[in-house]
């Protein structure tokens, strides 16, 4: 495959960037968009030009660290992670367009790299048990019944790539914190801070400036992990009874 490539090139948030074109050729279909990557640094490479800057650790799906905008799509085409988007959704001669996150909350590192560190303090301002419990029990130790199970463990997937801000108009992470806030405050483990926890991740989320959220549904039809829309109607009921409970 002979492709026409637009890269995002931008040294820092600070300075403006651009749209870079590069041509690559000899492309396998098989290759995984990251891997066409790698084939377009090491051109780069040989001939004394700065590699494209791109973010990436597992490869495999489940670490959320790929993050781009292919095409006008988070993640590209197909419903999955950009590592595992494969050249085979492309057509030979095809011009591809590859930018980063755009979102306020989301600065430019570097070309395609943006710093999702705002994702972290929403997490670290409640995703956690802060009583002092000990040692983990035995996974069995407290009954949990299925459909709460079932529940937790869907919205537990989510694996924090941001595609679902991305996608938003508003630039919203309504479908990110209310996959963290859902799959905790279900569990009888979470339940002595579930109203604090709701709250503070809220405000947080709201602090570190994403958008609002109307209900577009674009978060989730890029989420690659299928996090459904209703979750943000479950984490706004659990934000009313917690405002509820403190206003008493």
């Amino acid at each position: 495959m002979k492709l026409t490539l637009r890269v995002w090139r931008q040294q820092h948030a600070e300075v403006p960037g651009a749209m870079a074109t590069y041509e690559v050729d000899g492309i396998s279909p098989d290759m995984s968009f990251l891997e066409m990557l790698d084939t377009l640094n090491e051109e780069l490479i040989l001939e004394g030009d700065e590699p494209v800057a791109f973010d990436h650790d597992c490869r495999e799906g489940i670490c959320g660290a790929c993050s781009l905008v292919i095409n006008g799509d988070a993640h590209g085409p197909e419903r999955t992670t950009t590592c595992q988007l494969h050249m085979r959704s492309f057509q030979d001669g095809q011009t591809i367009d590859v930018e980063p996150w755009r979102a306020a909350a989301f600065p430019v590192v570097k070309d395609l790299v943006v710093d999702r560190s705002a994702f972290d303090r929403i997490i670290q301002s409640g995703g956690y048990i802060s009583a002092p419990t000990g040692t983990a029990p035995d996974a069995h130790a407290t009954p949990v019944p299925k459909p709460d199970a079932d529940f937790a463990f869907e919205h537990a997937e989510c694996i924090g790539c941001g595609a679902c801000v991305a996608a938003c108009p508003n630039g919203s992470a309504m479908l990110f914190t209310s996959a963290k806030v859902n799959h905790l405050n279900v569990l009888p483990q979470g339940a002595p801070e579930r109203e604090t926890r709701v709250l503070d991740m809220v405000a947080t989320m709201d602090e570190e400036g994403f958008g609002g959220c109307t209900l577009t549904g674009e978060c989730a039809t890029a989420c690659p992990k299928g996090i459904p829309l209703p979750s943000i109607a479950a984490m706004n009921k659990e934000w009313l009874r917690a405002t509820r409970k403190v206003r008493r």
